[in-house]
Parts: C-alpha cells; sequence; structure tokens
C-alpha cells in the first residue's frame, strides 16, 4: 500500500521548523530531522510550551506518531508537486470537462430526436386513446 499525501509532504518537511502539538497538550516547535510513515518524528534544537505554561529548550525529542494531535508545516509547502495535478495541461481542465459535454449533445441522447425503438414511446395498453370503447378494467393504470 502506498503513503497518502499528508505522509508525503510530512517528509519534504524534513530540514524545516515545524511545530508540533501532542495529544498531552505540549507543544513542541523545532527543526524536523527525520519523518517516517507512521509519524514517528525526530527534532532538533526544540522550544517546548508545556500544558501549565512554561517554555524550555530542549537538544533532541522523538516524538511517537499516534500521539501527535497535530502538525503545523512550513507554508512554502504549499507548492509541494505532490499538489500538482497529473496531466499537466493546465489549470483549465478537470477530468470530464466542456468537451465531454459536447460531445454528448453531438450523440444526440435525450428528448426530441428520432429514437427508433430507443424506450421513447409508451405501451399501447397504458394509452387510453387505442382502446375501442373507452377504459377497460384492469388493464394498467390508466
Amino acid at each position: 500500500m502506498s503513503i497518502g499525501v499528508p505522509i508525503k509532504v510530512l517528509h519534504e518537511a524534513e530540514g524545516h521548523t515545524i511545530t508540533c502539538e501532542t495529544n498531552t497538550g505540549e507543544v513542541y516547535r523545532g527543526k524536523l530531522i527525520e519523518a517516517e510513515d507512521n509519524m514517528n518524528c525526530q527534532m532538533q534544537n526544540l522550544t517546548v510550551t508545556y500544558r501549565d505554561g512554561r517554555v524550555g529548550q530542549l537538544e533532541n525529542v522523538y516524538i511517537r506518531g499516534s500521539k501527535i494531535r497535530f502538525l503545523i508545516l512550513p507554508d512554502m509547502l504549499k507548492n509541494a508537486p505532490m499538489f500538482k495535478r497529473p496531466g499537466g495541461k493546465g489549470a483549465g481542465t478537470a477530468g470530464r470537462g466542456k468537451s465531454a459535454i459536447l460531445r454528448a449533445q453531438a450523440r444526440g441522447r435525450g428528448r426530441g430526436q428520432n429514437q427508433r425503438g430507443r424506450g421513447t414511446g409508451s405501451a399501447p395498453w397504458l394509452n387510453q386513446q387505442n382502446q375501442p370503447g373507452g377504459s377497460q378494467p384492469g388493464r394498467g393504470r390508466g
């Protein structure tokens, strides 16, 4: 199984300054040295803010990925290559665009064309005009 985009972005943040809040409420801000696929993070030269508001300095820390509440990554990662759409034709292309709509309209599917056996007519027993003598009980819905 391949990794998702959020983990790829986390790997791109290696070497940059990030902020990490743990489930216990402690906030770590420092340089991300290594990130693993399970979000385990090794960081250096940190400023840590504890739950009670005290601030301290740490040289190294290793945070288990399952204990991370959220991460704040640098804004420059918004331009990371994994956010680019495959195909690269430009901003105006979306999976099925205007050309697919025009092709469907050109095919002529829908109302008002000569359909010749494509389910446009109704069953004769449902049509009241086709029955001599008016409606017959027990025949159709009409």
